[in-house]
């Protein structure tokens, strides 16, 4: 288990990650009035934690291994495929669920009956610029780290 604190490219990515959520939390709280404790586990809101934490990922390996590095290349591409997610198919999916949520408060207002067991979940994906501040906090902070 002490090996773990010794695994610079770790402690970057998880530190990362923590930074995105404690900052979504702050951020949603200020821009709401209302503080979530969701928001601290949850996805979608600005920064991306995705981001913050592949993009720490392979600024740790950058810096620690060196740009013509396996691990580097490895990270890198880990990156670019979970960027491109969060902004993709996890956006859509937000989208989609705000859209259902509105659908079916209109049918049950019609209806007079629930519709919906539970909620979807409308924090899914990021915008580019949620995509690209979550990337800059993690480089940032491998920067610090390593």
């Amino acid at each position: 288990m002490g090996q773990l604190w010794e695994n610079k490219i770790l402690i970057c990515a998880l530190a990362a990650w923590a930074a995105a959520q404690l900052s979504k939390t702050v951020i949603y709280a200020i821009l709401n009035r209302d503080f979530n404790w969701h928001r601290l586990f949850g996805d979608g809101g600005m920064p991306s934690g995705h981001s913050a934490t592949v993009s720490a990922l392979a600024t740790g390996a950058a810096l620690q291994y060196g740009l013509a590095s396996f691990q580097f290349a490895v990270c890198f591409v880990l990156a670019i495929i979970v960027m491109h997610d969060a902004m993709g198919v996890r956006q859509e999916t937000g989208k989609q669920a705000k859209l259902l949520t509105e659908i079916t408060g209109i049918l049950e207002g019609l209806t007079n009956r629930e519709l919906a067991e539970e909620n979807l979940k409308l924090f899914v994906g990021h915008t580019p610029l949620q995509v690209v501040v979550g990337s800059l906090l993690g480089i940032l902070i491998a920067f610090l780290i390593c």
